[in-house]
């Protein structure tokens, strides 16, 4: 078992502790009878800028910060999907996706399922240094079922739904019968998950202004020193048109203490 994963444990032990009335706090857990379980390696995650047990402080609670505030939002108004883009690729969406699924399930009265939406561009298996052959793209297009397709990387409460390749006719699928309707079974399966999609950038494709809608809410991130104002304010304009529910801005890298 891996410094990581001992860490994780660890950190859900913690989390059982006992509320003012005397009763342990209720923990959500997942069978991964059928979801392929696959170990991580630290130091290609820190490589990547994944969460380990080796972050910064700092950036642990930075997250912290950003998982508590979801959550909330998330609980008040009854959402359960998340989606998150960026103006345009290189600003850190899929990075803050992955922390932020790791994130949420360290606490203890939810899972956490991440699903790589970003089919022109698919990269969260290379973030998390998964090999995958088959991801949404196949279960989309009839290939597989989604109990082949899943990933469990010993995280507790947290599964993984990966791309595998491109997909030249993203919009489409995105919106089709098929996706729609795994997005509620998705929602359905589990009462206590949050489900947080990786989207494209807004900017470069017609995928999220398709698929938004179909989404709780929204999370817009950009990159400090790379990302143009006004670019953000279209991408902003562009995401809160198609799903009124835009949570926010996350400023990636940025130089204030605290930040992601």
């Amino acid at each position: 078992m891996d410094s990581f994963t001992k860490a994780v444990q660890l950190a859900q032990q913690e989390k059982r502790r006992v509320t003012g009335s005397g009763r342990a706090l209720v923990t959500t857990e997942i069978s991964y009878t059928q979801t392929r379980t696959v170990g991580l390696y630290p130091g290609w995650l820190r490589q990547n800028r994944v969460l380990t047990a080796e972050s910064s402080e700092q950036a642990v609670q930075a997250y912290k910060v950003l998982r508590t505030q979801v959550h909330q939002r998330m609980r008040a108004n009854g959402w359960r999907t998340l989606g998150i883009t960026s103006p345009r690729r290189g600003e850190g969406k899929t990075v803050t996706a992955i922390n932020l699924a790791i994130s949420l399930a360290m606490e203890p009265s939810h899972t956490v399922l991440l699903v790589d939406a970003d089919l022109r561009q698919p990269s969260v298996h290379t973030y998390l240094g998964l090999e995958v052959e088959n991801g949404l793209r196949e279960y989309l297009l009839g290939a597989l079922p989604l109990e082949q397709i899943l990933v469990h990387p010993m995280i507790r409460r947290m599964v993984v739904l990966p791309g595998s390749g491109p997909v030249p006719s993203s919009s489409e699928l995105l919106v089709s019968p098929v996706m729609l309707a795994l997005v509620q079974e998705l929602k359905r399966r589990y009462p206590t998950r949050h489900v947080i999609f990786d989207l494209p950038p807004v900017l470069t494709t017609d995928d999220v202004l398709a698929f938004a809608p179909y989404l709780d809410a929204m999370l817009l991130v950009a990159q400090e020193g790379k990302t143009q104002r006004d670019e953000l304010a279209r991408a902003a304009e562009l995401v809160q048109g198609a799903n009124h529910n835009l949570m926010g801005t996350v400023l990636n890298r940025s130089s204030e203490q605290n930040s992601l």
